[in-house]
């Protein structure tokens, strides 16, 4: 069965199933990254608790809202949104860290 191009509604049905991949690919993408992050912070915070250090470092934390708002800029993202999803990811790499003190 072929798809007649000149169907708008075949060619929108198309066009929409190509976002749809690309977008399930990104998810996995951001998934994995994801994952690997936080694979990163849980060694932080086992070293934190090692060394009797703060589970959280507010000058770091500054320092990287200010970073991710600079890329989101660049990278035509919502710089609220792009702090915000951080200000997720460091709330819960934050408690992360106070259970590998408990």
């Amino acid at each position: 069965m072929t798809t007649d191009i000149q169907d708008p509604v075949a060619r929108a049905a198309a066009l929409l199933k190509g976002h749809r991949e690309s977008i399930d690919r990104l998810d996995a993408i951001l998934v994995y990254t994801l994952g690997e992050r936080f694979k990163h912070t849980q060694a932080v915070g086992r070293l934190k608790a090692e060394h009797d250090l703060p589970p959280s470092d507010p000058t770091r934390e500054a320092a990287q809202i200010a970073r991710l708002e600079d890329l989101a800029d660049q990278a035509d993202l919502d710089p609220e949104f792009a702090k915000a999803f951080l200000n997720f990811i460091i709330d819960e790499v934050i408690r992360h860290h106070k259970k590998h003190q408990e």
